[in-house]
């Protein structure tokens, strides 16, 4: 049961969150089942690119608390990335429409609500619905991130990044997927065994694997993403004519089946502002925010090296003005090296039905900060649809006090556009002449092919014939010399009785040595040993056991190329 508001307490809790700058309004404290629409809960434009987390159970309102982020961010003149992998988030595109409902919740929340429309830019994967295709090349993907869309296991992601460094070095461009499958099949053919076992820990077979998971991607549809022209993260970053910022909706409900290649792709995307916008420090706003929806997909199965490289990569991103907000249904779906990287929170209600579900609850209340105002374990559970326990960070950097918040309502359409208008924007969009068609230029597929076509047509050495030998001249019986005796103290040994050399301990070079018994009068000579010079080298290289050493560092060394999100990456740019 909650216990009754104090008088005041309500605009103290707001107090905490009061700023002078700028700030993203998302709605009013809650303290004793009353709500008082004079104590706002913000979260200042500063402090965005401290990242956060939406989080709730299924139909609590989560979705349209990131539409309400999306639409002030826009008015703030801050663009937005957003994935809408349900469809519903396409209704920013067109102005809300007044209601009862819309009254009262405007009313409580202190909300000034008028219908709005923002500026919004459609996104797709290539080939998977409306929008202005996106394409990545299997060079900006990495070896990292392709192994998750391929489902690897951590032998086979090494392997894949030794197969992508072997690319580089010959310069060999890999663009799409039949670039990346034209490799693979060089490697594992006759004509690749040498490439292959200059690779050191790349075996035949593991190389096989990656070819049936390349080629099933393939069928699946990769082969229109992977490809250019390749999207510049610049145009992520506008701004319209009215100075408010474009969303830029990714159209992902098709993807919905393969999640892997969803969040590996929104991953990419991180990657890339990363690698592309410059260090810029604290800012007075963002200069984008990534809302990440359905977060909990990019870390389910996902290896050590892959979570690795997101909590560096959510760690940095600051410093280059981009926020990031995961959302997701439970907390605990976020490995804690990121979450211990998200300034803000807001927790809609939790499910409590299972013993898991027991600990996540208990899990979560353990990450607020101590409270006397609400019990965290009977709120979580009681919240009502758009309501959510907040905390962020204020202008000092310091968590804000809990609130028990109600979430104000979005001023744009709470469902999605018509699907004749949003085949109308993107129709009209000035970035379909740039990304709309596909182009193909000469890669790997082309070098590799036309390097065995003119193998194929290459004549032939013509061999003259070669006379037969002339018959050998009859042999000429020669007496057999006589044996000299060997020099030796005491009795003279002739040559029928020679007693056995012993030899120098086995070698390397002659591992069988024991006793040399000679058969020929010449004066016995010793094999040559092994200098400490060029002889010497050259016969420890040639030792099994170090060739053994020589392979197991190629493939620890293929594993550090491939366990790195911008590792080769960084060479294999735009060429």
């Amino acid at each position: 049961m909650t216990e009754p508001a104090a008088p005041g307490r309500a605009a103290e809790i707001a107090a905490g969150y009061r700023t002078d700058t700028p700030a993203v309004e998302l709605g009013t404290v809650v303290l004793g089942g009353q709500v008082d629409p004079q104590a706002r809960v913000r979260i200042p434009l500063a402090m965005m690119n401290r990242h956060g987390l939406v989080a709730g159970a299924t139909g609590t309102g989560k979705t349209k608390t990131l539409q309400v982020i999306a639409e002030q961010l826009a008015d703030a003149g801050v663009p937005v990335l957003l994935p809408d992998i349900k469809g519903d988030l396409t209704g920013l595109a067109t102005a809300g429409e007044p209601g009862a409902k819309i009254t009262a919740r405007a009313a409580e929340t202190g909300a000034d609500w008028s219908a709005a429309a923002y500026p919004v830019e459609y996104f797709c994967l290539a080939g998977q619905g409306p929008g202005v295709p996106i394409r990545a090349t299997i060079d900006s993907f990495g070896p990292l991130l392709l192994s998750k869309v391929l489902e690897l296991n951590d032998t086979q992601e090494s392997t894949l990044g030794l197969i992508f460094h072997w690319a580089d070095q010959r310069g060999l461009p890999l663009l799409d997927i039949k670039d990346l499958r034209s490799v693979i099949m060089h490697l594992t053919s006759d004509e690749g065994k040498a490439d292959l076992q200059e690779l050191g820990g790349v075996s035949r077979s593991t190389a096989g694997v990656i070819l049936r998971a390349v080629t099933n991607l393939e069928a699946q549809g990769g082969d229109t993403f992977f490809g250019e022209p390749e999207l510049k993260v610049a145009d992520l970053l506008r701004v319209g004519p009215d100075g408010r910022g474009v969303v830029s909706l990714l159209e992902v409900a098709e993807l919905q089946t393969r999640p892997q290649l969803y969040s590996t792709f929104l991953m990419w995307l991180l990657a890339e502002l990363f690698e592309e916008l410059p260090e810029a420090g604290d800012l007075d706003k963002p200069k984008l925010v990534f809302l990440f929806d359905e977060a909990h997909l990019l870390f389910a199965d996902a290896s050590k090296a892959f979570l690795t490289a997101i909590a560096q990569t959510v760690k940095l991103i600051r410093s280059k003005g981009v926020g990031v907000f995961f959302c997701t249904q439970q907390p605990t779906d976020v490995p804690g090296p990121v979450l211990s990287q998200l300034g803000a929170r807001v927790q809609h209600a939790l499910r409590a039905f299972t013993p898991d579900d027991q600990k996540a609850l208990a899990a979560t209340v353990r990450t607020y900060p101590v409270t006397d105002d609400y019990d965290l374990s009977s709120a979580l559970t009681s919240l009502g649809i758009g309501e959510a326990i907040v905390t962020v960070l204020d202008e000092r950097g310091a968590p804000t006090p809990v609130a028990w918040t109600r979430i104000r309502p979005p001023r744009s359409r709470m469902a999605p556009t018509d699907t004749a208008a949003i085949d109308a924007t993107v129709a009209a969009s000035p970035l379909l002449a740039t990304y709309g068609t596909a182009v193909d230029r000469e890669s790997a597929y082309e070098m590799l092919t036309g390097r065995i076509a003119a193998a194929a047509t290459e004549p032939e050495a013509v061999v003259a014939p070669v006379a037969a030998p002339a018959p050998a001249p009859a042999p000429v019986p020669v007496p057999a010399a006589p044996v000299p005796a060997v020099a030796a103290p005491g009795p003279a040994i002739s040559g029928d009785a020679l007693p056995p050399v012993e030899l120098p301990s086995p070698t390397w070079d002659n591992p069988n040595a024991t006793t040399f018994y000679p058969v020929a009068p010449d004066p016995y000579v010793a094999p040559p040993v092994p200098s400490a010079g060029g002889g010497g080298l050259g016969g420890l290289l040639g030792s099994p056991a170090v060739s053994a050493f020589v392979g197991a560092f190629g493939a620890a060394l293929g594993g550090a190329i491939g366990r790195s999100v911008n590792g080769t990456r960084r060479r294999r740019r735009r060429r």
